[in-house]
């Protein structure tokens, strides 16, 4: 018997996560910086690219398969780093690294992941990527990255686009902190979602899996703004696999850390939870995309909500896209079952497509030229 989800859309994933996740939880996923303008622009400028169909041409076979740092991906699409990801139900970390694994996808772990760095790369079968804040004076920072290096990891992944931490109200309002603090208000939040709680309950609170409190040490709110141009070299130097740079929406920047030996660069402004005046990171793709030219590798993520949406991403230049927040919203809706039903059907949407617009693998979109973006959006 299939196991019904009521998962038709990524926009049901999201409806469902909302009515069964505490107000805290889901306001920490789903929330952006400010006043939330960046994150309403974002959106609203993937949605304005306009992709021209076309006619009479054979795509009854069509190949969503990606050839990554040479290696095959059966899905044009991976995992974004995210952090607590256990806060969407217990198990999270392992039901995104299963499917990582199954689709040979990299599986993003981050710094401050609910499941330590050494599990998740055994259960994603060797395709997750570590993801690495900058902290502090950097310290604890290279300590990970050695850390990382002995348990195999083979790709690195450098957040640069957190300076501070972001100002998101909605998280303040909820009083969110990594341990929680209970209190008045988080006790009735919880009492009026009692699934989530008993389930937490039984499971264990989540916590930041990587930290020990002695040798590694984490403050999720703990300045990083003292990262510079010196860092990277260091890091550079010290890291002997695959760099990518996620945070990036700078064409100058984007030079500066290609010639600087990035092996690649994620655009993306972080699902605009950092800065609400951030440019939408789809625009900045095309942008970075004609500095670099047609061959370094660029990464996409922010914004996306469709298998439409990672076509676009692909006709605006991107070599792969990431997913983020609307994996935690099915696994939230529907655990594991839930993860799976929007994970295939954005791979549906993505095959549907590129019939549609007369392509019959990934590689062609890179040569894609009928797209429209609106006067809004640009």
């Amino acid at each position: 018997m299939l196991f019904d989800t009521g998962i038709h859309s990524t926009a049901d994933a999201r409806r469902l996560a909302r009515r069964r996740l505490p107000w805290m939880v889901f306001d920490y996923i789903d929330g952006a910086a400010g006043q939330e303008h960046g994150a309403v622009l974002s959106h609203k400028a993937i949605q304005d690219i306009r992709l021209a169909p076309r006619v009479l041409r054979n795509v009854s076979k069509r190949d969503l398969s990606v050839t990554l740092f040479d290696k095959l991906m059966l899905r044009p699409f991976g995992i974004s780093p995210m952090g607590m990801c256990n806060l969407a139900a217990p198990g999270a970390d392992l039901m995104l690294a299963k499917v990582a694994r199954e689709s040979r996808v990299p599986h993003g772990v981050s710094t401050v992941a609910s499941t330590d760095l050494e599990t998740l790369l055994k259960a994603s079968g060797g395709t997750a990527w570590f993801q690495l804040y900058f902290s502090g004076d950097g310290s604890g920072t290279m300590k990970l990255v050695e850390r990382a290096k002995e348990a195999g990891y083979s790709t690195l992944v450098l957040t640069l686009d957190v300076p501070e931490v972001g100002r998101r109200p909605r998280e303040l309002r909820h009083g969110f902190k990594m341990p929680f603090r209970i209190g008045p208000r988080q006790f009735v939040d919880f009492a009026r979602h009692p699934r989530w709680s008993l389930t937490t309950l039984a499971n264990g609170a989540p916590t930041m899996a990587n930290f020990d409190g002695k040798k590694y040490v984490f403050d999720r709110a703990e300045s990083r703004a003292a990262a510079d141009w010196s860092y990277f070299d260091k890091l550079r130097s010290a890291w002997p696999g695959k760099l990518v740079v996620k945070g990036v929406l700078h064409p100058e920047d984007a030079l500066r850390l290609r010639d600087a030996g990035a092996d690649a660069i994620q655009v993306s402004n972080h699902g605009s939870r950092q800065l609400d005046s951030a440019p939408p990171a789809i625009l900045a793709l095309r942008e970075i995309r004609t500095t670099l030219g047609p061959d370094f590798p660029l990464f996409f993520d922010s914004g996306i909500r469709s298998g439409e949406d990672i076509v676009k991403a692909y006709a605006m230049g991107a070599d792969f896209v990431f997913l983020g927040r609307i994996l935690l919203f099915a696994i939230a809706a529907g655990g594991i079952e839930g993860l799976r039903v929007v994970w295939n059907l954005l791979a549906q949407e993505v095959s549907l497509t590129m019939a549609q617009i007369g392509v019959t693998t990934i590689a062609e979109l890179k040569n894609y030229d009928h797209t429209w973006a609106s006067e809004a959006s640009r």
